[in-house]
């Protein structure tokens, strides 16, 4: 490789990298902002403002908010699922590992500036005109449906047991959002064991 090559990549590789740098700074600040505000009350020169990245360069990665959105609910649906699975790999016993995603939820819950679940609130925001926004819900939805089916398979345990124990998180987490308690992880918890139990 000539020394011509080299100096000519150096510039494209510079930009590329404040690209990624920038990406990053305008998703922890929609993160912060979409989370914790939500999504239609929290406009373009907002993340601006936040994450210290212009809006020439927000529209340049982000053309439009929905795509913004969309991006901001992929990238935390990799975050979540991987502290979901750390926490429940901590269990060796299959029933354990299965029960212990109600403990999770209970810690998830009782973090600070807990506001439910992100996607359940994009959802009820953007589901119904932004398909980009509708997508990533299911993606999530699915994605944790399937973990827990994985799950209810490794314990040995019936198949339909996946629905009822996928509902009972999700309910869980729509009252903790809208009561801003962590006991619904508990209550939730306490109904999966019995339906476990009644499957031995």
């Amino acid at each position: 490789m000539d020394g011509t090559t080299t100096r000519g990549q150096a510039p494209g590789l510079a930009r590329e990298q404040a690209l990624r740098l920038a990406r990053e700074q305008a998703l922890d600040a929609a993160e912060e902002l979409f989370y914790g505000r939500g999504v239609q009350s929290v406009g373009m020169d907002d993340i601006r403002g936040a994450s210290g990245v212009s809006l020439k360069r927000l529209y340049q990665l982000f053309p439009a908010k929905e795509q913004l959105v969309e991006a901001y609910l992929e990238r935390r649906d990799i975050r979540w699922r991987r502290r979901l699975a750390e926490h429940v790999d901590r269990q060796s016993e299959p029933e354990q590992r299965l029960l212990a995603v109600f403990d999770w939820l209970g810690q998830w819950f009782a973090e600070p500036g807990f506001r439910g679940c992100a996607w359940i609130n994009s959802y009820g925001e953007l589901g119904a005109t932004s398909p980009r926004v509708n997508a990533q819900v299911r993606v999530h939805k699915q994605a944790f449906r399937t973990y827990l089916g994985s799950l209810v398979t490794d314990a040995g345990l019936p198949a339909p047991l996946t629905g009822q124990l996928f509902l009972l998180a999700e309910g869980a987490m729509v009252t903790a959002g809208i009561t801003g308690s962590v006991d619904p992880a508990a209550q939730a918890g306490a109904a999966a064991r019995l339906l476990v139990d009644a499957q031995r």
